[in-house]
């Protein structure tokens, strides 16, 4: 169970603004130990054979992030996921205490809605993460997907949840040197920034080979 503190802090978290990404991309990180998954396993779309892994760092509390969710995403997993050429996960690296909620929610009963959850909590991030009552508004928005009261609070209550969330993060900082969101991987490259299909098509299409 959380202490107290922590469960006052996460329950009554205000979002927070992210950092902004510079451009400039970083030297590339050994692809092994980038795919090593966290203590709650990746959630892959795509072929495990692909020959191009995307790996997304983002805050569910992040505007650049729920930028390129609405933006960029939709025309990526169209034209590289769904075609089998490459695969994708998005990994947790919460801002705030609130960002951190929203990902426990997501992961809750194994993790089998994470997309449908995620996805929703980008689209609808105005209406919870920006407001006076966040916590209040976030329950809300989650009745949407099966969450009653009592559902809703134990999950903040999973101290295990809790603290595996926090060791993606944790992980992406210290091994990988995340440091603001969101952060993307294409087979070990950084890229900083809600990135567009342009900058995406210029990395992925000397992998395939096109």
């Amino acid at each position: 169970m959380l202490s107290r503190r922590d469960a006052v802090a996460l329950l009554a978290a205000a979002s927070a603004a992210a950092i902004l990404p510079g451009r400039a991309f970083a030297q590339a990180v050994p692809v092994a130990e980038l795919n090593q998954p966290g203590p709650l396993g990746d959630a892959w779309l795509g072929p495990d054979t692909a020959k191009v892994t995307i790996i997304e760092y983002a805050s569910l509390t992040c505007s650049h992030c729920a930028h390129f969710h609405a933006t960029t995403y939709p025309e990526m997993k169209k034209r590289w996921v769904d075609s089998g050429q490459a695969r994708f996960t998005l990994r947790e690296f919460p801002l705030d205490p609130l960002a951190t909620a929203g990902f426990m929610l997501a992961r809750a009963d194994g993790g089998g809605k994470y997309y449908p959850i995620t996805d929703m909590l980008f689209e609808t991030q105005k209406t919870w993460a920006f407001t006076d009552k966040p916590l209040d508004a976030l329950r809300q928005v989650m009745r949407q997907a099966g969450f009653g009261q009592e559902k809703f609070d134990a999950v903040l209550r999973d101290q295990a949840l809790y603290d595996a969330v926090n060791a993606v993060k944790n992980r992406a900082a210290e091994k990988f040197k995340v440091d603001s969101t969101p952060t993307f991987f294409v087979n070990g490259q950084r890229m900083p920034g809600a990135i567009s299909i342009d900058e995406l098509d210029k990395v992925i299409k000397p992998i395939l080979g096109a």
